[in-house]
């Protein structure tokens, strides 16, 4: 992870696709816990299952479509509803600090046995209106870490991503190196910008990713302090041309929290969309599908 740069056909296969694609349509559509935005498939719900049945099979082809026409080698494979109960998240092996399970969890990966990954995006350096737009056509759900020092410019562009069912998380203030400062130092980080976005996006965050995944009991002490519940990491981290792996087989594992950034030509040989054509390639040739964080977590 680098430093972003500083700046201002049977009956059985349709119910299954139904299903599956039900919950992807109504899952892609909320915002967070604290509230819902615009959820695609909740009018169809409302009316008799033949016409439901017609707004799904309408829905699925524009999103065969949307595949075409953002250049993505083969469909996304749809993940399934998700848990009536969240799973019990807890620290990774190796990333405890001595507050053990008092403070807020350390993770790299979600348990579940479903083959499905999570799609991360950190910073908010870039801010590329195609990028949203292919994301809203294509249904991939993901979730935002963000750095004040690379939003503030542009808090317009983030609550559109808000209203198009992203959750806003926390990356901190200025994407500082957290283990060489103080805990009021390290609060200060954390907790400011709990508030700033609290305040320009009216929703404060559950999840907090210290930035470069580096963090000490410190930080997780003074972010369990203003309203975090758990600091998740990465198993593998995307890029336009290829992938970097955690874990010793580089491969994917039920479960696992992809990183990636906001980045353009500027930093990438490439565009948010070229990371996406990419990455996706990568999950779904491996038989996974993206599912949303928060409905875990």
């Amino acid at each position: 992870m680098q430093l972003v740069r500083q700046k201002g056909k049977s009956r059985t296969k349709v119910a299954c696709l139904a299903l599956a694609l039900g919950a992807a349509l109504l899952t892609s559509g909320c915002s967070s816990e604290e509230g819902e935005v615009g959820r695609p498939g909740a009018e169809a719900a409302k009316k008799g299952p033949a016409d439901h049945a017609d707004q799904l099979k309408q829905a699925e082809a524009a999103r065969l479509a949307a595949v075409k026409k953002w250049g993505l080698a083969k469909p996304p494979l749809l993940a399934p509803p998700p848990p009536a109960v969240k799973p019990r998240i807890t620290n990774r092996p190796g990333f405890e600090t001595d507050g053990g399970d008092s403070l807020p969890p350390v993770f790299t990966t979600v348990p579940t046995k479903d083959r499905i990954v999570f799609l991360t995006i950190d910073d908010g350096a870039e801010k590329d209106p195609t990028f949203l737009k292919m994301m809203q056509e294509l249904r991939i759900p993901y979730s935002a870490f963000l750095s004040d020092y690379l939003v503030k410019d542009d808090h317009d562009y983030f609550r559109k991503m808000q209203g198009l069912g992203v959750t806003l998380n926390n990356h901190t203030l200025n994407h500082r190196y957290m283990p060489a400062l103080s805990y009021d130092e390290q609060r200060h980080e954390i907790c400011d910008q709990q508030d700033k976005i609290g305040q320009w996006a009216g929703v404060r965050p559950r999840l907090f990713r210290p930035p470069y995944g580096n963090y000490n009991e410190d930080t997780l002490r003074a972010a369990q302090s203003c309203g975090i519940k758990a600091a998740p990491l990465w198993a593998a981290e995307a890029f336009t041309d290829h992938m970097e792996w955690r874990e010793w087989d580089r491969d994917l594992h039920p479960g696992d929290i992809v990183l990636t950034h906001f980045r353009g030509r500027q930093d990438w040989n490439g565009t948010m969309p070229d990371m996406i054509r990419q990455v996706m390639k990568v999950i779904t040739d491996k038989g996974y599908a993206v599912a949303r964080l928060e409905d875990y977590v």
